[in-house]
């Protein structure tokens, strides 16, 4: 090999070895990373991009909310995740595991050990057949766990999520809010690290919906499970610390809330929304901003002390600016 070949051949394993340092640091020690997570649908000649370059990091222990319109890939998002379909291109870890190189085997065993899954149709989520305790019990057997600790820990379950009562019920024999938490019971039967729930207070009363939550957030807080919901419902997508906005295939938004002490000790509780910056700097600025200012094709961008302007295009300078090239006053909008 010349020495031009060489230097050749070093300058590109160097770039490799960046591109995996860099890939491996983003969400490092995360529970869930997404990284440009990109799901096409193909059929009769058509294609279909549910998701377009999704980035997301999820750390252990979060309850975290996802919504977003019909179509804008949330589901998409949460069956990737629950192992039940795979990215088309992108990488998407959970505790370690890459479920875009997962042969078949494995990924029935990660869907036994390491997620839960919930439905938002109730009978979905339970043998209709079999009683509350014997539907909890359900996935320990198939997990191999012996049968004094699958005994226990049913009935722990169900104890925690308030539906002891059902134990001995059929589903049909329940009431909507209690065969959603027998089935937040049974999905967290063989301990796993992520619950998923895909609209799961979508077909109950303001009632029942609130205490489906309440057993969520047990699940969370009580149990040790990182929760991911998909909520259309406002009331709990506000009793969440974040929300994850999906729009067009892509984190758009997040909504932290945090609860400040004020001067008299009481916690006031504060959502910020913020824009998602996502691993290749795009930004999805908000529909009803754009179409009030009239932006469309191209926007200006200005560099400012502390920020960035964004501004429709326009034969007239931005509001405020005299001269576009002028550096403004911090502040200064």
């Amino acid at each position: 090999m010349s020495s031009q070949e060489a230097g050749r051949a070093g300058g590109i394993a160097e770039l490799d070895a960046e591109r995996r340092r860099t890939r491996a640091a983003y969400g490092e020690g995360a529970l869930i990373v997404c990284d440009r997570v990109v799901r096409i649908y193909a059929g009769d000649g058509i294609e279909v991009q549910a998701l377009q370059g999704l980035d997301l990091v999820v750390a252990g222990g979060e309850l975290t909310a996802i919504i977003g319109a019909s179509g804008s890939g949330k589901s998409t998002l949460m069956n990737i995740l629950a192992g039940l379909d795979a990215p088309t291109a992108g990488a998407v870890r959970v505790d370690g595991h890459d479920l875009s190189s997962m042969t078949g085997r494995e990924r029935l065993a990660y869907r036994r050990r390491m997620v839960g899954f919930i439905w938002q149709q109730t009978a979905r989520n339970l043998l209709p057949y079999l009683t509350g305790v014997q539907n909890v019990l359900m996935p320990m057997r198939l997990g191999g766990v012996r049968r004094r600790d699958r005994a226990r820990r049913a009935m722990e379950l169900l104890d925690a999520l308030g539906v002891a009562h059902c134990a001995h019920r059929v589903p049909e024999r329940m009431s909507g809010g209690e065969q959603q938490r027998t089935a937040i019971a049974t999905a967290l039967a063989n301990e796993p690290r992520l619950l998923l729930a895909d609209e799961p207070t979508g077909e109950l009363d303001t009632a029942s919906a609130g205490d489906v939550f309440t057993a969520l957030q047990t699940a969370n807080a009580e149990l040790g499970a990182t929760v991911l919901v998909v909520t259309h419902d406002p009331a709990v997508s506000a009793r969440v610390r974040r929300t994850i906005a999906i729009r067009d295939g892509r984190t758009s938004t997040e909504t932290l809330r945090r609860g400040p002490v004020d001067a008299s000790g009481q916690a006031a509780h504060v959502a910020v929304e913020y824009a998602v910056l996502d691993r290749a700097g795009r930004v999805q600025l908000p529909r009803e901003m754009i179409s009030r200012l009239g932006m469309h094709d191209r926007v200006r961008l200005q560099e400012r002390p502390d920020h960035i302007g964004v501004w429709p295009d326009q034969a007239s300078p931005p509001p405020g600016d005299a001269d576009p090239a002028a550096a403004p006053q911090p502040g200064e909008d």
